[in-house]
């Protein structure tokens, strides 16, 4: 623990006291053992300066984590690897997409869905037992960046409009619908208050606890392929083009890593890195 209080730049550019025990928590949460999550802290503390940014203290952390244990490394990049997933914004549709079937949804990615006065492009369309759901992801490229109240307000404007011809095509009116918004960053209190209050499904990095972006991908395993440390970002940027979104999706499918002319040991290598990361 530093001797005095020291305070760091956040992502935002806030100043912020150093949290000693939520870099612990990340680095546990990685899988790392408790042995050296201590040795790592003691070396980042030894590292600390008043005003230092949370991205050097990241990069200190990640540098000597992957030393230590590579499939920890790639759990603790986690949210470096989604950030990964752009530019477009269209893989990490795809990704949330994942997400939900595998929470038992059934999904249908990208649509164009006509309304009371125009269409509308709907990233997820998802649907569980008896409930509908229109859903939102927006991407955001950097960290600091989060979503104003104008987005859940924007959704909500699409979602009258939708629901409004819905239920006059259809005539159905028993079945629960409702919009919602994802994003791989975080809410403004406004946005999260409107979104609450309108009823929309909202889930960021870290909201809600139970059922947050974070939280969900490690409990489902669901690590992307952007946070494999074996393959290169060319590499990468070609799995994500052929529509490999997961790390577990190359497992067993090693003609997709021969496609990209990686030689076997490498393959070995990629494969059992996968294995480890999605256990």
């Amino acid at each position: 623990m530093p001797e005095k209080k020291i305070f760091v730049t956040k992502m935002s550019g806030e100043m912020a006291e150093f949290d000693e025990q939520k870099l612990r928590n990340s680095l546990m949460r990685s899988g790392a053992a408790e042995k050296e999550v201590e040795t790592i802290i003691d070396q980042v503390n030894a590292s600390l300066f008043e005003g230092m940014s949370t991205r050097a203290i990241y990069k200190i952390a990640f540098s000597l984590l992957r030393k230590k244990s590579r499939p920890a490394a790639s759990r603790y990049k986690l949210k470096k690897a989604i950030f990964e997933l752009g530019p477009t914004g269209f893989p990490f549709e795809k990704y949330i997409g994942e997400l939900m079937k595998f929470q038992g949804y059934k999904i249908s990615v990208g649509n164009i869905i006509a309304g009371n006065c125009v269409n509308h492009e709907v990233d997820i369309l998802a649907e569980l037992e008896d409930s509908y759901f229109m859903v939102e992801c927006k991407f955001h490229h950097e960290q600091g960046q989060f979503c104003s109240v104008k987005i859940p307000l924007y959704i909500q404007a699409r979602f009258t409009d939708i629901i409004a011809n819905w239920l006059k095509q259809t005539g159905d009116g028993e079945k629960k619908h409702r919009g919602g918004l994802v994003t791989n960053t975080r809410f403004s209190a406004d946005a999260l208050a409107y979104g609450e209050c309108m009823g929309l499904l909202m889930i960021s990095w870290d909201y809600p606890a139970n059922n947050s972006l974070r939280h969900n991908i490690d409990k489902y395993k669901l690590y992307p392929v952007t946070s494999l440390m074996s393959i290169t970002n060319h590499e990468k940027k070609s799995l994500l083009e052929k529509g490999i979104i997961l790390s577990k999706s190359i497992i067993g499918q090693e003609q997709i890593l021969t496609e990209l002319n990686i030689s076997e040991e490498r393959i070995s290598r990629i494969i059992r890195e996968a294995k480890i990361l999605c256990e």
